[in-house]
């Protein structure tokens, strides 16, 4: 297969770190597109970026380009998602992949029909860490997952303005931390939580703020989440086994995790892949799914956005797009 070319959508922060993560595995980025023109030109310099689009719509309709990297903000996704599949582009968006499960479906539906992947950039699903961790509970080592418990909590200045509280901008604690948790108790439950409870504290600006969620499965294992947008807490995952459990720090992003053995008392640290590789991985699998023989966990990615629609939908909290 020829080199796969990539455009991305996009100059922030995270397309920063696709960038770099490109050039770590000995690519370059095709081409580049923002809605301010001069952003995009500073971004193409500054990482020799060959093309630059002087409307960032060329991006979908340049018969060059192989795949885009979505980056803009989650309310924002689908206009673009629906663009670059109908012309016959690979996406892959970043989190969360959309607004609901309605819209996920839409996109599914139509990648379809265009014969074109989507990923969605979830660190979880591709750093070394959590498939080594997969393995072990495997294994049967410690028996089975019966109970995950996650922290996520970043505190956010109270700037109504900022994506983070901007219900214009899809702002909220679950689809920009919340996400995360809920992709981590997918990846080790042995099925997608059907049974969801919870309670929410609402910002000013009418989005989730704080939140704490409750789910089970149909193969009785559980999980509880606490999040937050306005209270620091750790970045910890514990998935509690039979005969054990392990912890996972600093996730998304984890490079190692601790292992007990409840019977023996007996401890281990099990790490694989470099924090800092972490998008370098997410690249990587999206190419050999263009190339047949990856995976981007598609289904996980829909379960996860199932969830997070039910949880919204039980608060009755909706984006203007929704509406």
């Amino acid at each position: 297969m020829k080199d796969i070319k990539w455009a991305v959508l996009g100059t922030g922060v995270i397309a920063n770190e696709m960038a770099v993560a490109l050039k770590k595995n000995g690519r370059n980025i095709y081409a580049v597109g923002n809605r301010t023109y001069d952003k995009a030109v500073a971004f193409a310099e500054k990482y020799g970026i060959g093309k630059v689009y002087s409307d960032y719509n060329e991006m979908f309709t340049d018969p060059e380009v192989d795949v885009i990297y979505i980056t803009t903000p989650h309310n924002t996704h689908i206009q673009f998602m629906r663009r670059a599949i109908e012309n016959g582009k690979h996406i892959l968006v970043e989190k969360s992949i959309t607004l609901n499960s309605d819209e996920l479906e839409e996109m599914l539906e139509l990648a379809e029909q265009h014969n074109v992947i989507i990923g969605e950039a979830m660190t979880i699903y591709h750093m070394p860490i959590y498939r080594k961790l997969k393995e072990l509970l495997g294994s049967g080592a410690l028996g089975k997952v019966n109970l995950i418990t996650m922290n996520f909590g970043s505190f956010k200045d109270y700037d109504m303005n900022n994506r983070f509280f901007n219900r214009n901008l899809a702002g909220g604690a679950m689809l920009d931390i919340g996400v995360y948790a809920l992709s981590f108790i997918r990846w080790f439950m042995d099925s997608k939580p059907d049974k969801l409870l919870s309670e929410v504290k609402p910002a000013p600006t009418g989005v989730d703020e704080q939140a704490g969620l409750l789910l089970m499965n149909k193969e009785g294992q559980m999980a509880t989440v606490m999040l937050s947008l306005h209270s620091k807490q750790p970045k910890r995952g514990m998935v509690s086994c039979e005969n054990g459990y392990i912890e996972v720090m600093e996730y998304p992003r984890a490079w190692e995790a601790k292992v007990t053995y409840t019977d023996t008392g007996k401890t281990e640290t099990v790490a694989a892949g470099e924090n800092a590789d972490a998008l370098a991985y997410e690249l990587q699998d999206m190419e050999s799914a263009i190339s047949g023989d990856g995976d981007m966990y598609l289904e996980y990615t829909k379960d996860v956005m199932d969830m997070m629609t039910e949880f919204r939908r039980s608060w009755r909290f909706t984006y203007p797009e929704e509406e």
